[in-house]
C-alpha cells in the first residue's frame, strides 16, 4: 500500500519544535515485530490496487513473458531493499545521536540536503501517483457500474461530463474533507479495512477466473512473449505493484530478529510475486483478449461481483488520505516549518484529481508511474546510496553488481516511461 507508516509525526499529541533537514520523520520508538508480524506489515507496504491491473497488463505483453518480468522485478525489489539495509547498518553506530529513521534520513546522511531533496521528490511523485491510480480505479468503476455504454448511448455524459470526470469531481469535496484530518490515529481502521477488502476481491475474482477456466482455455490463441516495447510496459507495472521500498527501513528497525530480516522479506516477496502471477496469469486466461485495464470491469452484473466493486471502491476512498500523507509531511516540513497546513493539503488533493482527470488508462498510468519514478526510487537510488558508501571496501563483484543494478534501472527507467507516454498518448488518440 505504500508509504502510510512513515509518517507518524503528524499523529503526536505533543508540540514538537519546528522540523528541520536533520529531524527524522519517524518519532518515538515502536514495539519490536516479530516475524509474523514483520511478514505482515511488509505485505500490507506492498500489496495494493496495483494487482487489479496485472490481468491486462499479461494480456498486452504475454503470459509468459510478464511472469518472468515479475519475478525479476522482485528479485531486484528485494536485493535494493537490503542494500538499504546494509546502507543503514553502517553508518548508522549504536551511540549516534540521531537514528536513520527512513528513506530520507538515509539520502541525508549519505548526500546531505541533495539526497534528501532527491528522496522526498521521489515520495512525492510516487505517493501522488498512486492516488492517481486510485481515483481512476473509482472513477472507472463508478462510471461501468452506474453509467454503462448501451447500444443507443454509446458515451453516456452526466451534467455534460464524462461519468469518470463526473465521479472523481464527486470525489473531490469529500477528499478535501479527510485529507483535513491532521492525524492519522482515526483512519489506521480504514487502512486495515482496506487491506482486507483488497484479499477478499482478489479471492472472488480468482474464483471467478477458474470457474470460467474450467469450461476450457484455448492456450493456442494467448500470447505468450511480445516485443520490447510491451517488456518496459510490463516492467512498469510490475515495479508499480511491487512498490514499497520506502517502508524497508522503518520495518527493519521494528523488526525483533533483524539477522532475519533479510529471509522474511525475501520470503514474503516470493509470496507476493505468486500471488500476482497467478492472479494475472488466471485473469487473462479467463477473458483472453477481452480482459479489460481493470480486471474488476470483466465480472458480470451479479450481487457478488457488484458488492465487490463498490467494496473496493469504498476502500481506496479511504485508503487515499493515508497514502497522501507522506506528501504532506515532506510539503509541509519544507514549505511551512513543519507545521500543519490546510490549504496546502487542499492544494495537493486538486492537483492529484486533475491529474486523475487527464489519464485514460488504469493500466497505462500503471506502467508510467513504475517506469518513472518506482524504477529510481526503488533501484537507482538504494544502490547509488550503497555505492557511495561502500566503495572503499567492496570487492570487484559487489562494485560490478551495484554498477550493473545502477545502469539497468537507468536503462529501464528511461525507456519504460518513453513506451508508457506512447501508450497514453496513443489510448487519447484512440
Amino acid at each position: 500500500m505504500g508509504f502510510e507508516k512513515e509518517a507518524t509525526s503528524s499523529s503526536s499529541r505533543l508540540r514538537s519544535p519546528p522540523a528541520t533537514e536533520e529531524t527524522p520523520l519517524i518519532g518515538a520508538p515502536k514495539p519490536l515485530s516479530s516475524q509474523a508480524k514483520t511478514f505482515a506489515n511488509v505485505f500490507i507496504a506492498i500489496v495494493g490496487a496495483g494487482v487489479l491491473g496485472m490481468p491486462y497488463s499479461f494480456k498486452r505483453t504475454g503470459w509468459i513473458m510478464s511472469l518472468l518480468t515479475l519475478f525479476f522485478v522482485a528479485f531486484l525489489t528485494h536485493h535494493c531493499m537490503m542494500l538499504l539495509v546494509y546502507t543503514r547498518r553502517k553508518l548508522e553506530s549504536p551511540d549516534a545521536p540521531t537514528k536513520i529513521a527512513s528513506f530520507g534520513d538515509l539520502g541525508f546522511r549519505v548526500c546531505g540536503s541533495a539526497g534528501r531533496l532527491v528522496v522526498d521528490v521521489l515520495i512525492i511523485l510516487a505517493q501522488a501517483g498512486f492516488c492517481v491510480g486510485y481515483l481512476l480505479f473509482i472513477g472507472n468503476t463508478l462510471a461501468h457500474l452506474i453509467n454503462p455504454p448501451t447500444s443507443t448511448d454509446l458515451s453516456p455524459n452526466i451534467m455534460g461530463l464524462a461519468p469518470k470526470s463526473f465521479y472523481i469531481w464527486g470525489c473531490f469535496p469529500f477528499q478535501l474533507g479527510l485529507n483535513s484530518i491532521k492525524t492519522l490515529t482515526h483512519l489506521a481502521p480504514l487502512s486495515i479495512f482496506a487491506d482486507v477488502v483488497d484479499l477478499g476481491a482478489m479471492g472472488v475474482v480468482i474464483i471467478e477466473d477458474v470457474l470460467i477456466m474450467i469450461k476450457g482455455v484455448d492456450f493456442s490463441s494467448l500470447k505468450t512473449f511480445g516485443d520490447v516495447s510491451l517488456f518496459f510496459y510490463a516492467l512498469g507495472v510490475s515495479v508499480y505493484s511491487f512498490e514499497g521500498v520506502g517502508m524497508v527501513l522503518p520495518l527493519e528497525s521494528e523488526a525483533k530478529d533483524k539477522d532475519k530480516f533479510g529471509r522474511v522479506l525475501a520470503f514474503t516477496m516470493v509470496f507476493i510475486a505468486l500471488m500476482y502471477g497467478s492472479f494475472g496469469a488466471f485473469g487473462y486466461f479467463a477473458f483472453g483478449e477481452h480482459t479489460r485495464d481493470l480486471i474488476t470491469a470483466n465480472l458480470g452484473k451479479g450481487v457478488i461481483s457488484t458488492l465487490v466493486k463498490l467494496g473496493l471502491v469504498i476502500n481506496l476512498f479511504f485508503t487515499l488520505p493515508i497514502m497522501m500523507n507522506p506528501v504532506y509531511e515532506i510539503v509541509e516540513r519544507r514549505l511551512w516549518g513543519g507545521r500543519y497546513c490546510l490549504w496546502l493539503r487542499w492544494l495537493l488533493v486538486l492537483a492529484v484529481s486533475l491529474v486523475a482527470l487527464l489519464v485514460p488508462n488504469f493500466a497505462d498510468f500503471m506502467a508510467l508511474v513504475g517506469s518513472g519514478v518506482c524504477c529510481v526510487l526503488g533501484f537507482v537510488v538504494p544502490t547509488l546510496f550503497h555505492l557511495m558508501v561502500f566503495k572503499g571496501e567492496m570487492g570487484w563483484k559487489q562494485w560490478l553488481s551495484d554498477v550493473s543494478i545502477l545502469a539497468i534501472g537507468i536503462t529501464l527507467g528511461i525507456s519504460g516511461t518513453w513506451f508508457a507516454l506512447q501508450e497514453i498518448f496513443a489510448a487519447k488518440d484512440v
